[in-house]
């Protein structure tokens, strides 16, 4: 009977180790796999703090470019504040932890505003390049009139092409393959505008995969010859004011290319002449181009 005792007291004392056994292995286990897990989402920040660098160091490097292309003293200050500003926050971003989540969010957010303020001047110094080709060609009668901006934008001969590069790396989104068309009566496409019963306007959203995914307005604007805005789809705030769009349209973009068609019916008679289609999102331009009509 003793000994009947003795042998089940040692079976009980094998399956409790065994149990213990088990447990310390599955801990061990979950361990293990929680410091795999941990590594790879630091890598994942780490990765995304690189890639922040590495595009303050490219808006910094924009403003510098920029400037050397410039005689205006005063926009040269006003890219120099801000080249000074965007090099500051670089500093700022690598001197944080990728742990440090609250301030990587905030240079995140910085990083945008950096971004939508390049942009911005880009479109600036395009518009004056483009004013620029145009006083030129100006009858000498009318020279005295804008002898100023002139002046103001001597040095603005860069090429359109250098220009447009800039745009595609400071925005976040680009119209591409933008047209417009006069239908009539029957929905064919017409020349003529006083067969015109609508306006059709078409153009594509350029691919990009760093842009934030997510429902987005476009909004069209479209500038008759006489510099009437035709009205329709409501306003939209661009550069801290309202402007009056003609169409709009709500589409769920995820970073790849979108082709969009938009309409308007024709409420009023419309004049021969040039008209000017501009897009806008994300209180941006991403697009815009004339056409004529007769």
């Amino acid at each position: 009977m003793e000994n009947k005792k003795k042998l089940i007291a040692g079976i009980v004392g094998g399956i409790v180790g065994l149990a213990l056994i088990g447990a310390v292995a599955y801990l061990y286990i979950n361990l293990d796999n929680q410091r795999k897990e941990n590594k790879a989402m630091q890598e994942l920040a780490e990765l995304d703090k690189k890639e922040m660098e590495n595009e303050y160091q490219q808006f910094a490097n924009q403003y510098s470019e920029m400037r050397m292309q410039i005689s205006n003293d005063s926009i040269i200050a006003q890219l120099t504040a801000e080249q000074e500003k965007t090099e500051k926050l670089l500093k700022e971003l690598k001197e944080t932890k990728t742990n440090d989540a609250r301030e990587i969010a905030r240079l995140k957010k910085e990083l945008a505003t950096v971004r939508a303020i390049l942009r911005n001047y880009v479109i600036e110094i395009d518009s004056l390049n483009r004013l620029n080709h145009n006083l030129t060609e100006e009858n000498s009668r009318i020279k005295g009139q804008y002898n100023e901006a002139t002046r103001q934008i001597e040095g603005l001969n860069t090429e359109r092409a250098s220009l447009s590069e800039k745009v595609a790396i400071a925005a976040q989104l680009d119209a591409t393959g933008i047209s417009m068309q006069l239908k009539n009566k029957r929905g064919k496409s017409t020349n003529n505008t006083s067969k015109c019963k609508s306006v059709q306007v078409n153009f594509s959203i350029a691919k990009n995969v760093t842009a934030a995914n997510g429902t987005k307005t476009f909004y069209v604007r479209i500038t008759t010859p006489s510099g009437i805005v035709l009205s329709g789809g409501g306003s939209f705030a661009y550069q801290n004011r309202q402007l009056e769009a003609t169409m709009k349209k709500t589409i769920e973009y995820d970073g790849q290319e979108k082709s969009l068609t938009l309409y308007w019916n024709v409420s009023q008679s419309l004049m021969e002449g040039t008209y000017q289609v501009s897009i806008f999102a994300d209180g941006n331009m991403i697009g815009s181009r004339s056409f004529s009509f007769k």
